[in-house]
């Protein structure tokens, strides 16, 4: 149904100047490529591991319920809609779904990186109308798979374009369409009393099809990125566009969320400005958003021989998400009156951009392994100890993750999809992630790394450990994360080690099952490696691959009664892996 109607610079620097220009963001953090593990370090050889199951340590926020992407137009293609329906079965109240683009001119065609909602269109007398074809198609699609709308009012369109945008041309060239999709879409609009009327438009069109209480779980932000080059205004423009934009959304929907500024992980003055501007003006403000990111390769793209492996070898590090996070919220915790607003870091990812691949740099390889999963893993569960940490808390941490059209097998982008609709190893952590019940319980384990003990003075990458995150349903449900995992995706080990697992505070029996992401396990790039690696897989190689690529169980389903109220095993972790341990109820099932 289509819908016509008429209607990172150092901590102290500012936001970036018009002719800002530093590349595709997040490459100015204090310290943007980590200091590489020591290749020396004795590796973690055996952990005793303690969950107390009869121990609430509250409620546990599923803030990994939340994805995001450049590529609008690709949400409600076939392969789109498969991916958030297999999303919507992890989730009891659906995630939070953030797209780029909805307010960019264009045909509805998407590329990597790019793509556009069309909405704003000014007639030849300057009259406008508002064309949500493009939106409906993509909301629809969220919707429709029991998701919501992490709405991102951005960028400026055509229409809208200032006259000083014009100082952004191109060259022409096969290779690209315009200055507008080069960038002429992060100058602020012209006319900011026809951008809140847009707002306001695009909030009532979204109100009178999906209704008020479907509308009523959406956040409503402003922008992306506004202290690099998505914003090519200066800070001020930009805290006076969110008056506007915030107020309009309000004069809509009363009760609506908004938040803002989603800056970069180096965006330090930037949010403080921002959160200055909101309190001095009284401007509705019900989140703050920003983002990190865990590593910048150099080069991002190496013209080289075609898979040729990086130059030098690089990985994420969780240590400097974990500071870029930490940082912010201290910034937050600066205004008292902000202390009860959550944090929404709604591009949390361990690398960047997400549409490099191993083709162009080696390092992006990590995108095709175990090595993601685990690492996602235990960053939510760093995040979480985090929060008890800091006055303010994190509510989301959004993977800027979904699919690409067009893509080699195991290409090596940040994505849950690969060719042929074969679902890579990170969506595994999903699925683990998934099975966590409503409240979190005490657990240690001997061989963790303590947020509250990482040394951030160097951005060195988090060492080798093993952790663990133990939770309990309303059936009374036992889940339990263990991992084992190094910030350096070239570090293997030979070895397995030995964890000690004990869990009290048990009652009765139960069924207890095993799951496992490793090198062998839950893992369809090893499957397609075993098959050659081949581009263009027969329809037998392409089964054996798929036959694989879900959750799998390290051993079979096996009855266990506790004895006085406790459990002990054993669990073999190699580098890198994560062991999910449900523990159900007699006669209950875990599908």
């Amino acid at each position: 149904m289509s819908t016509r109607t008429d209607e990172t610079a150092p901590p102290e620097a500012t936001g970036p100047r018009p002719d800002h220009n530093p590349g595709i963001g997040h490459d100015v953090s204090p310290y943007p490529k980590a200091a590489p593990s020591d290749p020396t370090a004795p590796h973690v050889r055996s952990a005793e591991v303690e969950v107390d199951a009869a121990s609430d340590a509250g409620p546990l926020t599923r803030m990994w319920e939340s994805i995001g992407y450049d590529e609008i137009n690709w949400t409600y293609t076939p392969t789109g809609r498969t991916l958030l329906n297999t999303f919507g079965e992890m989730t009891e109240r659906g995630f939070h779904v953030r797209p780029h683009y909805v307010f960019c001119s264009g045909s509805g065609f998407g590329i990597p990186h790019w793509g556009n909602g069309n909405v704003y269109h000014e007639r030849s007398d300057g009259s406008v109308t508002y064309d949500f074809t493009i939106v409906d198609q993509t909301y629809d699609a969220i919707v429709e798979a029991g998701h919501h709308v992490l709405v991102e009012l951005a960028f400026t369109p055509r229409d809208l374009l200032p006259e000083q945008a014009e100082e952004l041309t191109v060259t022409p060239s096969p290779t690209v369409y315009s200055a507008y999709e080069a960038g002429q879409w992060s100058y602020p609009p012209r006319d900011y009393e026809r951008w809140g009327d847009l707002v306001a438009a695009h909030a009532r069109h979204c109100l009178e099809r999906y209704g008020a209480e479907e509308v009523s779980t959406w956040l409503w932000e402003l922008w992306n990125e506004p202290d690099i080059f998505y914003w090519r205004g200066t800070p001020q423009e930009f805290y006076d566009l969110y008056s506007v934009t915030a107020r309009a959304v309000r004069s809509v929907l009363p009760e609506a969320k908004v938040g803002g500024p989603t800056v970069t992980g180096a965006g330090v003055e930037f949010m403080r400005g921002f959160l200055q501007h909101t309190r001095d003006q009284g401007d509705p403000l019900d989140f703050v958003s920003f983002h990190t990111k865990g590593s910048a390769f150099t080069p991002w793209r190496a013209y080289g021989p075609t898979g040729a492996p990086a130059a030098e070898q690089q990985s994420p590090s969780a240590n400097k998400m974990i500071f870029e996070v930490q940082r912010l919220l201290q910034v937050i915790a600066e205004f008292p009156e902000y202390h009860d607003l959550p944090a929404i870091v709604d591009e949390c990812d361990a690398g960047v951009p997400a549409h490099f691949s191993a083709y162009d740099n080696g390092n992006f390889a990590f995108q095709n392994t175990e090595y993601f999963p685990v690492f996602q893993v235990k960053l939510m569960k760093k995040l979480l100890d985090l929060n008890a940490l800091e006055p303010v808390q994190v509510e989301q941490a959004t993977s800027w993750s979904f699919y690409f059209e067009g893509e080699r097998y195991f290409e090596g982008t940040r994505a849950f999809l690969t060719a042929g609709g074969v679902e890579k190893p990170l969506l595994n952590a999903y699925r683990m992630l998934s099975h966590l019940g409503q409240r979190r319980l005490a657990a240690s384990s001997s061989a963790a790394v303590d947020v509250a003990q990482i040394d951030h003075a160097t951005g060195a990458s988090m060492p080798e450990e093993v952790d663990v995150l133990a939770s309990r349903g309303e059936d009374g449900t036992v889940a339990i994360l263990v991992w084992r995992h190094t910030d350096d995706q070239y570090r293997t080990d030979d070895a397995e080690t030995e964890v000690s697992l004990a869990v009290t505070g048990l009652e009765g029996s139960y069924t207890l099952r095993h799951f496992r992401i490793d090198a062998d396990r839950s893992n369809s790039h090893t499957r397609w490696a075993e098959q050659g690696s081949p581009q263009v897989p027969t329809e037998d190689q392409l089964a054996a691959i798929k036959a694989r690529q879900g959750l799998e169980e390290l051993t079979s389903p096996t009855q266990i009664t506790t004895a006085e109220g406790a459990f002990r095993t054993t669990v073999a972790l190699p580098l890198p892996s994560v062991s999910l341990l449900v523990l159900d109820p007699a006669g209950g099932t875990s599908e």
